[in-house]
This record gives C-alpha cells, sequence and structure tokens, in this order.
C-alpha cells in the first residue's frame, strides 16, 4: 500500500496539539510501561499496523517481556497481568469500542478499584490520543517499520 498523505506536514497544528497530549500524559503519574501497553492493545483492536509496531517497539525497549506482548489480545484469560493493568485494559476497551455499552458502570467500577480519578482521567485521555493517532495514521497508510523509539521520545520531551 502506498501512503496516502502527510498529515504531519500537512495539518501542522493538528499534528503538535496531538504531540501536546503525548507530552502531558509522559508527565503523568501513570506509568510509562501501562500507558504503552495501554496504546498496543488500543491499537490492536483498531488494527493499526504503525501503532501497533510502534507500542511493541517502545514496550520491548523499556524491557517489557514478550510474553505478555504475546498475550495481550487475551489479557482476560492471562496470569501474567497485574489487578491495575487489568482495570486500565478493561477501561481502554470499553472507551474504544464505545458502541458496545458505552463505558459502563461496571468498567468503570473495575477501574476506579485500581485507579484514582485523576489517573483515570489521564487514562481517558491516552486512550482517546491513541485511537485518534490510529485513524489518522489507518487513513494516512503510515508504513510499520520505520519506527525508533529515541526519535519520538525526544520530539515529545522537547
Amino acid at each position: 500500500m502506498q501512503p496516502r498523505f502527510n498529515y504531519a506536514k500537512l495539518s501542522p497544528g493538528a499534528y503538535q496539539a496531538m504531540l501536546a497530549i503525548e507530552k502531558y500524559l509522559s508527565q503523568s503519574t501513570l506509568e510509562k510501561g501501562l500507558l504503552h501497553l495501554v496504546k498496543l492493545r488500543v491499537s490492536q483492536i483498531n488494527g493499526c499496523a504503525f501503532c501497533l509496531d510502534m507500542h511493541w517497539k517502545d514496550l520491548r525497549a523499556m524491557g517489557e517481556d514478550e510474553q505478555r506482548l504475546y498475550s495481550l489480545n487475551a489479557w482476560r484469560e492471562c496470569p501474567y497481568f497485574t489487578d491495575r493493568e487489568r482495570s486500565a485494559l478493561a477501561w481502554a476497551e470499553a472507551l474504544t469500542l464505545i458502541t458496545q455499552g458505552h463505558a459502563s458502570d461496571e468498567a468503570y467500577a473495575e477501574t476506579t478499584a485500581h485507579l484514582n480519578e485523576r489517573e483515570i482521567s489521564d487514562l481517558t485521555f491516552a486512550v482517546i490520543a491513541i485511537n485518534a493517532w490510529n485513524r489518522v495514521s489507518i487513513s494516512s497508510r503510515k508504513h510499520p517499520g520505520t519506527y525508533q523509539p529515541a526519535e519520538t521520545h525526544a520530539a515529545v520531551s522537547a
């Protein structure tokens, strides 16, 4: 597939606004590994090849265990995830699949058992952001495979 358009060049203001959300999230109290795990799971649901490549590489660069990454699609059935991670993944799935339940009270209650209100709010913005990144990457046909973790982390930190 050929790329369709370069959103970063064509819509620089929107791109910078998205990067500002990422910068905010990188400074939140949510663990970086948890954020990337959620982003990877949402990208699996949405089928975004570029974001799958990116967050898999980010997690591996952080030392994440491959067994957990291979099992992420089946996180509910695997013993490899903490209760905190499970609650974040459940909330991420509920928000990503919003038309299938409108972020149910059960999903929210599960999340409040392991995250405080600020963390839930920040997690919600992380899920919103990765859903947006997925959609722009899929629609523009951004090619996977070229992402290098250090490049993007430097851009977000600047």
